[in-house]
């Protein structure tokens, strides 16, 4: 039996490694900054909000920033595992399956023509891009198939495919928006964490809960997943009720994710496919400490880029796709764990 070497000592050893990890990038991450704050002064109550301006950096810019970037940093990395041992393919993530695509042009739909509606009712604009993820997937899985049987090769050229397509829908909804919205689209698009206020990650976070729990849930018929079919349906996995419940988790998750942040990419294929070099391919332990992972590490891509080119402001979503280009084109070119596609 594969993966049989995991015991409760080396599992709670790691995971509590990979919380500490994450706990402190949640602490540090808003102390860093071009800014230098007093941590006394933010947290001194008797001093007027007004007159406050540690307080004010600390708990209304880079505290909320922090804590969106750590929820979406864990929701890209969750379903890039998930969506690799389903599909069974090294290189795929919301990003390259196109999924990402689909919930930016669904996001931005809902955020240009329907503004009114999502300032009255908030959790719109989510639900809008978890639409648009689902559709995506279902169109990619749809166009990955050949006589029935999903092929590597077709899924990823089918998720390419429509995230160029879906890319050009976007540009044709900027070329017809006004200035001021032009600009708002182009810096969402980027991947944005710039956010002053905490109702978004209100928002988000009970979808996040409910996908991650799902997603974390079915960790262990991941491994017979990532095998094949006819092994996980001997092992007891009812093959078609776990795929649905994964599809769905995992678009849940990318979807609200990417209405608040944009489409950052290649976390879910970075943080898996690192991790999973050093801890091995067992899903019980790699899922939840690629959930911590991908929160820290999305949280300290985006402090570091904050820190380093201040007083500029440079989206994240550049910062992860330099470095996710070229660890892309090397799984494409050796995939991992002698994987092709």
């Amino acid at each position: 039996m594969p993966f049989k070497g995991l015991t409760y000592t080396k599992f709670f050893a790691i995971l509590g490694l990979s919380l500490f990890i994450f706990l402190s990038a949640l602490a540090l991450c808003p102390l860093i900054g071009f800014e230098k704050i007093s941590i006394s002064k933010a947290l001194d109550s008797s001093l007027p909000k007004s007159m406050n301006p540690d307080a004010a950096i600390l708990f209304r810019v880079r505290l909320p920033r922090t804590l969106l970037a750590a929820l979406v940093g864990a929701a890209l990395a969750a379903s890039g595992v998930a969506f690799q041992a389903m599909l069974k393919n090294p290189l795929a993530t919301p990003y390259t399956l196109g999924i990402s695509g689909g919930s930016s042009l669904f996001s931005v739909l809902a955020l240009l023509y329907a503004e009114a509606l999502v300032i009255r009712i908030p959790f719109l604009q989510p639900l809008a891009s978890f639409l648009g993820a689902l559709i995506t997937l279902w169109l990619v899985y749809q166009l990955g198939k050949r006589q029935g049987i999903l092929h590597n090769v077709a899924l990823i050229l089918a998720g390419v495919t429509l995230n160029l397509f879906f890319s050009a829908l976007i540009l044709l909804i900027q070329f017809l928006s006004d200035p001021a919205q032009t600009v708002l689209i182009m810096h969402w698009l980027m991947g944005s964490l710039d956010i002053d206020r905490y109702s978004p990650i209100l928002i988000l976070l009970p979808f996040q809960a409910i996908g991650l729990a799902v997603i974390l849930f079915h960790a262990r018929d991941m491994n017979a997943l990532a095998l094949d079919e006819m092994s996980a349906r001997s092992l007891g996995v009812d093959v078609p009720r776990v795929m649905k419940r994964l599809y769905a988790a995992s678009s849940l998750v990318v979807g609200t994710a990417i209405a608040f942040s944009g489409p950052i990419g290649f976390i879910g294929l970075i943080v898996p496919h690192g991790l999973r070099l050093v801890l091995g391919a067992d899903h019980r332990l790699l899922l939840p400490v690629s959930v911590l992972t991908g929160g820290a590490f999305l949280a300290l891509c985006d402090t570091g880029i904050r820190f380093f080119i201040a007083p500029a402001e440079l989206p994240v979503g550049v910062i992860t796709a330099l470095l996710g280009g070229p660890f892309f084109l090397a799984l494409l070119i050796k995939p991992l764990n002698g994987g092709a596609i």
